[in-house]
């Protein structure tokens, strides 16, 4: 990465740092203006322009951080080996709990772009789900194509807000009780979601059969 650019990025994950706690310090994301956090940096607001157009591309900026989180979940141990329902609630839920840290901002940020007069908002929401929704498949290797993909990925959806709407206001330690209802509906909706033999569930399924041809021509 270029200097220039990494400094860029430095900045830009300093001033969501900052963003964040001056909001929870004031108990809420509706009241909190950039004009504060530059204030609060000892940088000039042009600064923060730089790095954020408006304010809510810091939402996006702290969303981001939870789809990076899902896509780490991949290189975890014992991951590959984990069957395709079991793959998904690991990526679900590292999403969810790299926004843990701020549950109640995140309350706050969607409660701003839902806002009537936010429409402009609204809309690209519903692109960043689907973005979501495709990097869980991603990460889980989950393949499919035409209408056997489309109703995966419609299916994935569905489960995803639901579970993301139950942990907004989830207080069980760690999300325990968004955790257990994921795994239980992963299961129940397997044969909805698509969730077949992927990538991952082929290599599997191919080791043994290449260790029982290997002793059968030994």
């Amino acid at each position: 990465m270029p200097r220039q650019a990494a400094a860029s990025s430095q900045l830009a994950g300093r001033i969501l740092d900052q963003a964040l706690a001056l909001a929870e310090a004031q108990d809420s994301w509706e009241a909190l203006r950039l004009h504060q956090v530059a204030d609060a940096m000892g940088i000039p607001l042009a600064d923060v322009l730089a790095c954020y157009a408006q304010k809510d591309d810091l939402a996006e900026a702290w969303f981001d951080c939870a789809d990076r989180a899902a896509l780490l979940e991949r290189d975890t141990p014992g991951f590959a080996a984990l069957p395709a329902t079991g793959r998904l609630e690991r990526v679900m839920m590292a999403w969810l709990d790299a926004l843990a840290p701020h549950r109640r901002l995140t309350r706050g940020m969607l409660a701003y772009k839902l806002e009537p007069g936010h429409l402009h908002l609204q809309l690209p929401g519903l692109a960043r789900i689907s973005r979501t929704v495709q990097w869980f498949r991603e990460v889980a290797g989950l393949d499919g194509r035409g209408l056997r993909r489309i109703a995966g990925e419609s299916g994935l959806t569905l489960l995803y807000l639901s579970a993301f709407a139950r942990w907004l206001y989830d207080e069980t330690p760690g999300g325990r009780a968004t955790r257990g209802w994921l795994a239980q509906s992963l299961q129940r909706h397997a044969g909805c979601l698509c969730v077949g033999a992927g990538r991952m569930d082929a290599g599997r399924q191919q080791a043994p059969v290449a260790e029982a041809a290997a002793e059968d021509g030994g």
